[in-house]
């Protein structure tokens, strides 16, 4: 709420000095520099995924998830896109390369009230952006120990509480120790590129399980298939392509550690993945009923 509170407080205020000559010529890096910044910006949308991860926390999951999507989709791009058609109209590009460019702008502007409100709602967003990955992350991780594909630890409930508190703490480590030793923007294009792996992955799932299981009973069916997941993968690799190299080095690192703890480990206690052929093609009762 507050992070929503700063953003609004801050079109609002700032739209009244917009130089439409700032936006000329509107893009200045043309095609490259756009797809490199919706590849550092992509970090920003990876919370959405966390709307799914909780579905089984919701109530009525079927409408609820798909409905909570799609509205906080539109909603922060709406949002997204205001903040930077503002900002790049109140100052001129080449003059927002620096670390804080929002406060900076408002400080070209003299609405130094403004810039206090503003730092505060950046602030408190990157702690709620933190929270959010950590939520979906150890909710990710009591599904897989559920499987079998990591150790029981991880789905271990809190008696009182009900959620699984191992997860939970072992995400704030992963995410606390990191956070002390690397910048935000090693960090978030090494989550980048491994969100937009991931989201490949989903894709091309919905391809495979289309063709393999069409009898499959799903509470929600992807439209346009294959049109849809062909062209989701075909963004995903184009914004990958994106990153420099040094954020695929560091996930293929990541990758092979991830590739060996599954045949090591996972393959050997998945209970999913040792069921029979006959077994494993059939419908599975989700808690949550959303199937791909």
């Amino acid at each position: 709420t507050v992070k929503i509170i700063a953003i609004l407080i801050f079109i609002v205020a700032a739209s009244r000095y917009i130089h439409a000559a700032n936006w000329k010529p509107f893009m200045p890096n043309g095609w490259q520099g756009v797809l490199t910044g919706g590849a550092i910006v992509f970090f920003t949308y990876i919370g959405f995924d966390s709307v799914s991860t909780a579905a089984e926390e919701t109530r009525n999951p079927q409408k609820d998830v798909p409905f909570g999507i799609i509205a906080s989709l539109i909603i922060c791009t709406i949002l997204y896109c205001s903040v930077a058609v503002v900002l790049t109209g109140i100052q001129n590009w080449q003059q927002l390369r620096n670390t804080a460019p929002v406060a900076n702008a408002l400080e070209f502007i003299h609405l130094y009230g403004v810039e206090r409100w503003v730092t505060v709602g950046a602030l408190m967003g990157m702690l709620s952006s933190l929270l959010v990955y950590q939520l979906g992350q150890a909710r990710v991780w009591f599904a897989m120990s559920r499987d079998g594909l990591l150790p029981q630890v991880f789905s271990r409930v809190h008696r009182r509480f009900r959620t699984p508190h191992v997860s939970t703490w072992i995400a704030g480590l992963f995410v606390a120790i990191p956070a002390g030793l690397f910048d935000i923007g090693t960090l978030s294009d090494l989550s980048n590129i491994g969100t937009l792996f991931a989201f490949v992955l989903v894709s091309l799932g919905v391809l495979v399980l289309r063709r393999r299981q069409p009898e499959r009973r799903r509470a929600f069916r992807t439209p346009w298939v294959p049109v849809l997941p062909i062209a989701s993968v075909a963004c995903c690799l184009v914004l990958m392509a994106s990153l420099p190299l040094e954020t695929w080095l560091r996930f293929l690192i990541w990758l092979a550690i991830g590739l060996a703890i599954y045949f090591l480990y996972s393959r050997y206690h998945s209970e999913f993945g040792s069921a029979p052929r006959e077994l494993a093609g059939a419908p599975r009762v989700a808690v949550h009923n959303i199937e791909l």
